[in-house]
């Protein structure tokens, strides 16, 4: 595949990557301290720079669990016609009288190509090593969002009200799990060192976790899978990356899912202009204005620029907070036009070429499937 890399600033670079480094040294050394004095610090029992869990990988549990689940995982539709259950794909309709599995056919045969030899040499035909360094730390940044989504999901589902809310959060949880372990093996298929979380994503996600009560709604379903459709929307059209379409859908799923959930448990007037509230959610965004520049490199050697994704995926994320009663200290268009402005600033700071732009009006996703999803989603319609 070919690339038209763009140009950046290697002086603004170096200095984004050195202040990424001293900030990272700090939030962690200062929650080292505070977990050390039992006093807060860091939550997620998470090893980022091993790309797992505490524990290990243990993948023979997940073997010996997560893999013969989806593969028992039984349907209402089959066992139970006479309900209203209709949970079966088409595929798996042909497929019922040979096997009892929950994947689609393309998902099957996305999931087999990865375990071949053909799969990475599909990657190395395609991709130079900095192209394939380049996805994978771009992908890593979703990747370790996945594991704290899975952990987040989690603690949701103990939040919400009605059997529907929590089948549905259940499988948010169930789908988080599958994202991780797919997109870590994904990843892996690479051959290219998985980067640990940068300043910036630690500190949005572990804010996300910490966030209280169906906060964590707007931290996760909004901001992260907000980002996190953003980028497999942008990627998916990718050789060897078009399981990613599947990894789309689900977060355009779970990115509807509070709008859903609200319409039948709507949040107070107190809980959706709470002053202390909106300010909270705006800080639960700051970390991922930050991480925008830190992935400008990797994404210009794709021929991606950094803020006309930012622009695209922040637009999404505004309509998204407000459609759903989470309204920060000002409009979503004032928002957007101060965050167009900061854009600008920086890029002609940058970029000696630079002329004002909108960014904020960009269209990062690409393929017709992606595009029909998200409009889908972003005209308020319910997921089916």
């Amino acid at each position: 595949m070919q690339f038209e890399r763009l140009q950046t600033n290697p002086k603004f670079d170096r200095a984004n990557r050195m202040v990424e480094r001293i900030a990272n040294q700090i939030v962690r050394r200062w929650d080292d301290t505070l977990g050390a004095a039992r006093l807060g610090g860091r939550k997620a029992p998470y090893d980022d720079s091993a790309f797992e869990f505490e524990g290990g990988s243990k993948d023979q549990l997940r073997r010996k669990h997560y893999d013969k689940s989806l593969r028992l995982l039984w349907k209402a539709e089959e066992h139970a016609s006479w309900l209203s259950f209709r949970d079966c794909s088409s595929a798996e309709r042909q497929l019922l009288a040979m096997a009892s599995d929950n994947m689609t056919e393309e998902e099957k045969a996305a999931r087999e190509r990865l375990c071949l030899p053909e799969y990475k040499e599909l990657l190395n035909r395609e991709y130079t090593q900095r192209e394939k360094e380049a996805i994978v730390s771009i992908l890593a940044a979703i990747g370790h969002g996945e594991a704290y989504a899975w952990m987040v999901s989690t603690e949701v589902l103990g939040l919400v009200k009605s059997t529907g809310a929590r089948a549905a959060l259940t499988m948010q949880v169930f789908e988080e799990a599958k994202h991780f372990v797919v997109l870590r093996e994904l990843l892996q298929a690479f051959d290219v060192p998985i980067r640990r979380q940068s300043a910036w994503e630690y500190l949005l996600l572990e804010n996300v976790y910490k966030a209280q009560g169906l906060e964590k709604l707007f931290g996760m379903n909004v901001v992260v899978e907000g980002i996190a459709l953003s980028l497999f929307g942008l990627m998916s059209s990718y050789p060897g990356l078009e399981v990613l379409r599947r990894f789309h859908i689900d977060e355009s799923r779970h990115t509807a899912l509070p709008g859903n959930y609200f319409s039948e448990f709507p949040l107070s007037t107190w809980q959706k202009h709470n002053p202390m509230a909106r300010l909270q959610r705006l800080k639960l965004i700051l970390p991922a204005l930050a991480l925008i520049p830190c992935l400008e490199e990797d994404l210009a050697v794709l021929g991606i620029d950094a803020f006309e994704f930012g622009g695209s995926a922040l637009r999404k994320l505004a309509h998204l907070s407000e459609r759903n009663g989470f309204y920060l200290p000002v409009s979503g268009p004032q928002l957007l036009n101060g965050l167009n402005g900061l854009f600008n600033f920086y890029c002609k700071a940058s970029r000696p070429e630079h002329s004002f732009r909108n960014f904020m009006e960009s269209e990062s996703t690409v393929g017709a499937e992606e595009l029909a999803v998200e409009r889908e989603v972003f005209a308020g319609l319910a997921m089916p």
